[in-house]
């Protein structure tokens, strides 16, 4: 019987890691798709070495944005901000969410509904933990930003959990502010 067990387990296990490579395929497939397309002036790809990238980022937000890390919750800068205003990429200063979309997740990670613009982020497939995710990027820079799930509130009922290191923001003056 534990025999049994163990090669049915084994069969199931290596369905299992078929299924992830054939997903990862199909997911380097779309993304190749995806770079053919032509995008607006202002999120052309912006290419840097990863010596560039380390001379220009915190030891933090190069782990976050370039190596894919994550910070610890209710340790960023930005989760519990409620200033209004623009968060930015932190490596390239794409304007990526307006503080209107911001929203307490109880995270501990700034959450979002909504992008300023869909095509200034771009998703990817992420199997990191062991189970698929969608990962939020810098359309411009590439940089990883956190994941978007779909628990968020209405209208788009979307959560973009995002790292704080990832992100820079620009408070919106008074003068600015709508009335």
């Amino acid at each position: 019987m534990k025999y049994k067990i163990i090669a049915i387990l084994t069969v199931v296990l290596a369905s299992c890691q078929a299924q992830k490579s054939k997903n990862m395929a199909q997911d380097e497939h779309l993304k190749s798709a995806l770079i053919s397309i032509d995008l607006p002036e202002d999120i052309r790809p912006i290419k840097k070495s990863e010596e560039e990238w380390k001379s220009l980022l915190s030891d933090m937000e190069y782990y976050v944005l370039r190596e894919k890390g994550t910070e610890r919750a209710f340790t960023g800068p930005f989760w519990d901000n409620k200033k209004e205003g623009i968060y930015t990429c932190g490596a390239c200063e794409l304007p990526l969410f307006d503080s209107h979309t911001k929203f307490r997740s109880g995270t501990g990670w700034p959450s979002f509904w909504q992008p300023i613009r869909d095509y200034y982020i771009q998703e990817d497939i992420d199997y990191d933990i062991g189970y698929k995710r969608t990962e939020v990027l810098c359309a411009r820079c590439g940089g990883h930003l956190g994941h978007v799930f779909e628990d968020g509130p209405k209208p788009t009922g979307l959560r973009y959990c995002l790292n704080g290191a990832a992100l820079d923001f620009v408070e919106r003056s008074s003068e600015l502010s709508p009335k």
